[in-house]
């Protein structure tokens, strides 16, 4: 080992300069690595004479400790310098295109529903998907031995409790809520989704959407409730709709009716949408049960009121046509993008 040869790793040291880091790495693998220059003085200080040991290796430590700054002190200014120059791309390059994305159908027609309703001074509930028994079934005038509480026909969380949960199979249980809270007049919309254990097929699906309507106070009759429904009609198909109503069964009200609407697509003439008939069926209604009422603490002696309930995605179907309710959920972005310019309601 020489003194030139630790003065001469000194002066490089000192002359160095490095752009980049990727620079600043080469470097300290040139001097300090396990092949590197200051790494081999060490490895020949083992054969140095033992009375020039103290000098050597006293040299040898501040070379190093040299090095090491310096190398650091390269590596701030090369990490500042790449920092000042910015971003390393061509700013003027045109970027790459984000197509915007839209509403789903079902929302687009569920606020449509919602504005139509609102506009007649109706208010919007809400309530759980995960229901109990009693607010699904037993407020609702359901008997014990009714089908709809076959696990065949609903998604039950947990069975064999007395009120056991289970996946809602319509939004009137937010209506069951809603008249247990809220003093009479009554007038909410309940939109939301709810289950029920079909096959899927082009006309059913297990998971669909609901609106549902209930309107209580003194003195309400069916005439009210058919003028709500005929307004509603006009309102989302068009002013020149009209409205039948057709005898049916719910347990939650009595009298109970379907309601069919004229077909906007053929004005009553017949088309395979309506299949000849020249009628389309978008909901069923009645006037709320007096055991219903009951059972919410609400007089049947003194009110009376009226509920309705439609299928979303039937609506959605009518409204444009689709003929597969299983598009809905299958998130194809050809059939999505059909509704990327359907106007804002």
């Amino acid at each position: 080992m020489k003194q030139q040869d630790i003065d001469r790793i000194a002066a490089s040291l000192d002359a160095l300069e490095c752009k980049t880091l990727k620079e600043v790495e080469e470097a300290r693998v040139r001097f300090l690595g396990k092949k590197g220059e200051i790494t081999a003085l060490f490895e020949e200080f083992r054969t140095v004479d033992r009375d020039q040991k103290a000098i050597f290796g006293r040299l040898l430590n501040e070379l190093k400790q040299k090095a090491q700054a310096r190398i650091e002190e390269l590596k701030g200014k090369a990490a500042d310098e790449g920092s000042s120059d910015g971003p390393k791309i061509d700013l003027s390059m045109p970027g790459d295109p984000y197509e915007l994305g839209s509403r789903h159908p079902v929302s687009i027609v569920r606020q449509e529903i919602v504005d139509i309703f609102r506009k007649f001074g109706y208010d919007v509930a809400e309530g759980p998907e995960i229901e109990d028994d009693y607010h699904v079934f037993e407020a609702l005038n359901f008997p014990a031995n009714h089908p709809a509480r076959d696990m065949q026909d609903t998604f039950f969380v947990s069975a064999g409790h007395l009120n056991p949960l289970l996946l809602r199979t319509h939004t009137s249980s937010v209506q069951v809520r809603t008249m247990e809270k809220m003093p009479v007049p009554i007038r909410v919309i309940c939109p939301g989704r709810v289950f029920r254990n079909e096959a899927i097929s082009a006309r059913a699906h297990c998971i669909f959407h609901q609106v549902e309507g209930l309107y209580i106070d003194e003195n309400v009759s069916f005439a009210d409730l058919k003028q709500a429904i005929l307004l509603f009609a006009r309102e989302m198909f068009g002013p020149d709709t009209q409205i039948r109503m057709r005898p049916s069964y719910f347990p939650f009200t009595e009298p109970s009716a379907e309601v069919d609407v004229s077909c906007n697509i053929c004005h009553g003439k017949g088309c395979n949408i309506c299949k000849g008939t020249g009628w389309l069926e978008i909901l069923g209604c009645g006037m709320v049960d007096p055991n219903v009422l009951e059972a919410s603490g609400i007089d049947s002696k003194r009110y009376s009121g009226f509920a309705f309930g439609m299928g979303l995605e039937r609506i959605a179907m009518l409204k444009w046509r689709v003929n597969d309710l299983r598009h809905y959920f299958e998130n194809d972005m050809r059939f999505l993008r059909e509704f990327a310019a359907a106007p804002e309601v």
